[in-house]
C-alpha cells in the first residue's frame, strides 16, 4: 500500500469517514441482534427479519445514490448519508426499551438504511477517482481493510461499552448497556458526517507518471 494515497485529502478523508459509519454500523446490530433475541424472545431468524428494513434498504437506496453521485457531489451525498445513519442509531437508542413495540424500530431501521444506502455506492467513486486507473485496485484493498477495522473496532468499544454500563443479568440492564452503547455509536457516526462535510468536492490533478 502506498503511503502516498493518504496525503491526498480525498483518499484520507473519505476513508476516515468509512472507519466511522463501520465502527457504528457493526457495533450497533452486533447488539441488536442480541437485543432481539435475549430480551425479546425472538429466534435468530425472527431477529434477522426484524433487522431486515435496516440492512435491506440499501439495495433500493444504493442504485439511486450511484446516479445522484453524477449530479450531485459525491462527498455531499455520503455527509447527508452519514447523518441520517448517525439520527437513525440516535433513534434507536432514544426509543429502546425492555419491552418496545417493533413498530417504533422500523422507522430508525428505515431511516439507518437509507443512510447506509447513501454512503456505499458514493465512498468507492469518490475514493477510487483519487488515485490513478493503474492504483485503482490498491485504494479499493485499503478501503476494504480499513472498513473491516472500523467493524471490528466498533463491536470491540460498542461492547465494551455495553459491559460497563450493562450486562446480561436482565432484559433492563441489557437496555440500559445497549442504549449507551448504541449513542456512543451515533456519536462517531456523527463525526464521520462532518469529517465527510470536509472531503473535496473537485478532485485533485494527479501527475500522469506514477511515482515509485
Amino acid at each position: 500500500l502506498p503511503m502516498r494515497f493518504f496525503r491526498n485529502p480525498t483518499f484520507a478523508l473519505a476513508n476516515v469517514a468509512s472507519l466511522f459509519m463501520f465502527f457504528g454500523m457493526f457495533g450497533a446490530i452486533f447488539l441488536l441482534a442480541q437485543f432481539f433475541q435475549l430480551v425479546q424472545q425472538y429466534s435468530p431468524f425472527g431477529a434477522g427479519l426484524r433487522v431486515l428494513p435496516w440492512t435491506a434498504m440499501p439495495m433500493i437506496v444504493a442504485p439511486i445514490a450511484g446516479a445522484l453521485s453524477d449530479k450531485i457531489p459525491g462527498p455531499r451525498i455520503i455527509a447527508v448519508g452519514l447523518s441520517l445513519q448517525a439520527a437513525g442509531l440516535a433513534w434507536l437508542a432514544a426509543v429502546s426499551t425492555p419491552t418496545v413495540p417493533y413498530s417504533e424500530l422500523v422507522m430508525p431501521f428505515i431511516l439507518s438504511g437509507i443512510g447506509m444506502g447513501l454512503f456505499f455506492a458514493p465512498v468507492a467513486n469518490v475514493i477510487l477517482s483519487s488515485v490513478r486507473p493503474v492504483e485503482e485496485g490498491q485504494a479499493s484493498g485499503a478501503n476494504n481493510a480499513i472498513r473491516e477495522l472500523g467493524g471490528v473496532f466498533g463491536v470491540a468499544v460498542l461492547a465494551s461499552v455495553f459491559a460497563a454500563t450493562g450486562g446480561y443479568a436482565s432484559g433492563q440492564t441489557f437496555t440500559d448497556g445497549m442504549n449507551a452503547a448504541v449513542w456512543v455509536g451515533a456519536a462517531v457516526v456523527a463525526a464521520g458526517a462532518l469529517v465527510a462535510f470536509l472531503i473535496p468536492t473537485r478532485p485533485r490533478e494527479l501527475p500522469t507518471a506514477v511515482p515509485v
